[in-house]
């Protein structure tokens, strides 16, 4: 899959500079700024007349932003291909970025300045915490809003949001599904965050799943945000458990500390992770030889020989100058997920965000879509997405599939 280099935080630092700059001040900008001040209410303005207005948020700075960063250059490659061949029947996209560091309070002020700016669709937000407190927002708004990535089942409450990544439970259980499937191990340690919907929603399932699969839970250890740079307790319990697997369903950041910190005492299980594992040949001051054999549930794999994998990873490379990760990939499904379901209900930018939410909402439950995280994708009333999984392994230095 991708090869990330030591240089990748000064391509993650422009690539967000980018990004956020793309989201200025322009003409354009500041007369869709007026227009919507003169509406009044975004709920109830109609759009640009000429543009479908989408927002993404996520984020570009901070501890998070290796997700937000991939994620918004993944949709505007999506923007660029749609545009440069005519737009969604007719009407080009017009794709607005906010910033919220990874944090539910300004995830929402993110949300109310595209507002101001005039959007219609949010896609986003990125990471699930601050997802589930936008999405109240979109559902008192009717906006239709498409997650690329945010996968607790907390973010699908409300009828108009919809996920193009795994549920957590789904997660769980496929993780476990893989490893029993796979004959990985038998014996498994979880380390988990307790003070993370994500990670504790994937660690509950897995543990529920478990010994359907013929796998025994010999460890369980808990951290949490305020003591997540010292995990020796928690490895030297699943050491002494006899624990040949352990399953890590959190970021890579923290992962990166695991890794080191189990090389250092001398314990080499086999290591195990979801989709938030991915960016870690990436993390800052990390030995990334550390990572090698490291398995991980993702619905991407850059190395597919598919001609729709091959066409996007050329094109985000010739962007970015570097191979895109699961969340590029994801939010660039969005983008075209999301003009599937207007081309299929057939709505206008003149429409008021609640009219294209509602249309939405409901067509989108009637799509099939082939994308580049999976084939024949559907959802239900739940917001939910049926995919099949894949796993991928680091080998040699790079993410390569795995059977």
């Amino acid at each position: 899959m991708k090869k990330f280099n030591k240089a990748l935080s000064a391509v993650v630092a422009s690539a967000m500079v980018l990004s956020m700059a793309a989201c200025g001040g322009n003409a354009a900008d500041s007369n869709s700024q007026a227009a919507s001040s003169a509406a009044g209410s975004n709920t109830e303005q109609s759009g640009t007349g000429a543009a479908f207005v989408i927002g993404g948020i996520g984020p570009l700075t901070g501890g998070a932003a290796i997700y937000g960063t991939a994620a918004m250059n993944g949709a505007q490659i999506a923007v660029d291909e749609i545009n440069a061949a005519g737009g969604i029947n007719g009407a080009q996209i017009k794709f607005l970025k906010e910033d919220d560091q990874h944090d539910p309070e300004k995830s929402i002020n993110a949300y109310n300045s595209l507002k101001d700016q005039g959007m219609q669709i949010l896609m986003g937000t990125v990471t699930s915490t601050p997802c589930v407190a936008v999405a109240d927002k979109t559902a008192a708004d009717g906006m239709f809003e498409l997650t690329p990535s945010a996968s607790s089942t907390d973010v699908i409450v409300n009828d108009n949001v919809f996920q193009v990544c795994f549920t957590d439970p789904n997660q769980g259980a496929k993780s476990a599904e893989y490893i029993s499937d796979k004959k990985l191990a038998t014996k498994i340690g979880i380390i988990y965050d307790s003070s993370d919907v994500y990670s504790s929603g994937i660690k509950d399932t897995f543990v529920k799943m478990a010994p359907e699969k013929g796998l025994e839970i010999v460890a369980e250890e808990a951290f949490t945000a305020d003591s997540k740079t010292d995990f020796s307790t928690q490895l030297q319990k699943c050491q002494s458990a006899g624990a040949e697997l352990v399953f890590m369903p959190f970021y890579y950041t923290e992962a990166s500390i695991v890794l080191t910190q189990a090389n250092g005492m001398g314990y080499a299980p086999i290591f195990f992770g979801v989709d938030g594992m991915d960016g870690i040949l990436g993390a800052e001051n990390f030995d990334t030889k550390l990572a090698e054999g490291l398995y991980m549930l993702t619905p991407f794999a850059a190395d597919a020989t598919d001609e729709a994998t091959v066409k996007f990873v050329d094109a985000y490379q010739k962007s970015y100058g570097e191979t895109p990760i699961q969340f590029a990939a994801d939010a660039y499904d969005a983008i075209y997920i999301i003009k599937a379901a207007i081309e299929q209900a057939n709505v206008t930018p003149d429409q008021s965000v609640k009219e294209i939410g509602d249309a939405l909402k409901s067509t989108i439950t009637t799509i099939k879509y082939d994308g580049i995280t999976g084939s024949n994708m559907t959802w239900d009333a739940s917001g939910e997405v049926s995919k099949a999984p894949m796993a991928i392994i680091i080998k040699d230095g790079a993410y390569a599939s795995v059977e």
